[in-house]
């Protein structure tokens, strides 16, 4: 279940974050770029025009607290502090302790996690592909909120499904020497030597290790659902979609 927004483009995670969390998860819906980035693509490293992604920006920043902070991803384990880091950091993980601060997390298939403290100090956002989820991106993600794993909230947000994320044998190795458990988030695919690995079991085994025992959301697939989302497993070229946290200043 998602709640409606009322003056920015896509819909606040429903979990049970404190007042002073906001959150924030865009679909393709409400921008400026033609096919086949329609229509809020915000990537800008994705071939479309700099024009129409700059628009889109904007459409978002008109309802935020202050600009994004737009990492560079690259599929690995760093975390940036949204205080005092500049746009292109290199990253995949992101927190904030200032009111006004907004982590971001741009995705189209792989995993966005946010998360946030019960008493609303300090909030993260960590991109979750299968690269970064091995390499440990939600635990350092979560180390440096600097609180308790207990008192934390996360929610997983929109990536692709159990039903068509096929892999292949070096992927489930990779989790499995991390923890034999994850064996369970495998099932054999379509094709031969081939997995079908389910990215959001993966996480929770992932979060849960790592201290975190309130874990929301999950189920929305972004390769099923092509009038809502990006999917690069789908699509090949397509846009790409944000998830965002910060605190109320």
């Amino acid at each position: 279940m998602t709640k409606p927004t009322n003056s920015l483009p896509g819909f606040a995670p429903d979990w049970p974050a404190p007042p002073r969390v906001r959150s924030l998860q865009t679909t393709r819906s409400g921008g400026v770029s033609p096919a086949p980035y329609a229509s809020l693509n915000l990537g800008d490293h994705v071939g479309d025009a700099p024009a129409h992604v700059a628009a889109n920006r904007a459409l978002l920043r008109a309802g935020l607290p202050g600009e994004p902070l737009w990492l560079q991803q690259v599929h690995g384990n760093r975390v940036a502090d949204a205080d005092s880091a500049t746009t292109g950091r290199e990253a995949d993980g992101v927190v904030a302790r200032r009111p006004g601060s907004v982590c971001a997390i741009m995705t189209a298939d792989c995993l966005p996690v946010l998360l946030c403290d019960r008493d609303g100090t300090v909030v993260g956002a960590a991109h979750a592909g299968w690269r970064g989820l091995a390499a440990g991106v939600l635990e350092n993600t979560v180390a440096a909120m600097g609180v308790a794993p207990e008192r934390l909230l996360a929610w997983l947000g929109p990536a692709i499904g159990p039903q068509a994320f096929e892999v292949g044998p070096e992927v489930r190795d990779a989790f499995e020497k991390a923890d034999p458990r994850a064996s369970q988030a495998f099932v054999p695919g379509a094709s031969t030597g081939k997995y079908l690995a389910d990215i959001y079991a993966l996480a929770r085994l992932r979060l849960q290790a790592a201290g975190v025992r309130e874990i929301h959301g999950g189920g929305l697939c972004t390769v099923g659902d092509a009038a809502s989302y990006f999917s690069y497993r789908r699509d090949r070229v397509c846009g790409r979609m944000a998830s965002l946290i910060w605190l109320e200043p």
